[in-house]
């Protein structure tokens, strides 16, 4: 389980801090693996190098989503509920931590690692048998450097080798933002 202290803006603009919980169990990760043809680690390969933004955006949301909750005041039981979910998706919370996740590789791979059971965040640390856990091997070749080869007016991110900041993200169009998020995903390989 990973607690995330996370600061915010409320709707009247002033800051709230508060602390919220993320978990996969054992059989929620297998849940998910079973649920794409070919499993998670696969469909995940599939979507970076088919560039497809949308899915890879739509395959972050969808682990944040699935892995919120609240710890139970006795300490043996994580909730999550739609409820949950939802309440956390509305407020700005989700907003800076999704946009956390994708400006820094290390900050995903660090959140990644701390949703799974202890067991399973150590094979991803210790990279067993040449393979990641969850989410995979996507580093081989490295899929932006094709499109960055076509490109003449690259952003300043791009040229930099940098990942974007926040404002940048705000400005993107929809393939640069598919780059940006091909680049976080082949970080976050690297990583693991």
């Amino acid at each position: 389980m990973l607690k995330k202290t996370l600061t915010y803006s409320d709707l009247d603009g002033n800051p709230v801090t508060e602390d919220f919980y993320f978990s996969l169990s054992k059989a929620e990760i297998a849940e998910m693996e079973l649920s794409y043809d070919g499993g998670l680690q696969t469909h995940l390969k599939r979507i970076v190098a088919n560039k497809d933004g949308a899915a890879i955006i739509g395959a972050f949301k969808n682990i944040l989503t699935s892995s919120v909750g609240r710890r139970s005041e006795d300490g043996r039981r994580f909730i999550k509920s739609d409820e949950i979910t939802q309440e956390f998706m509305q407020t700005d919370a989700y907003s800076e931590l999704f946009m956390e996740l994708v400006t820094d590789a290390d900050a995903s791979a660090a959140f990644i690692r701390g949703i799974v059971p202890a067991a399973l965040s150590e094979k991803m640390e210790n990279n067993e048998k040449g393979q990641n856990v969850l989410v995979s091997d996507v580093q081989g070749e490295t899929l932006k450097s094709s499109v960055i080869d076509e490109m003449d007016n690259r952003p300043a991110w791009i040229k930099e080798n940098r990942d974007p900041t926040k404002h940048e993200l705000a400005g993107m169009s929809r393939e640069e933002l598919v780059v940006a998020m091909q680049q976080k995903m082949q970080k976050i390989a690297a990583s693991q």
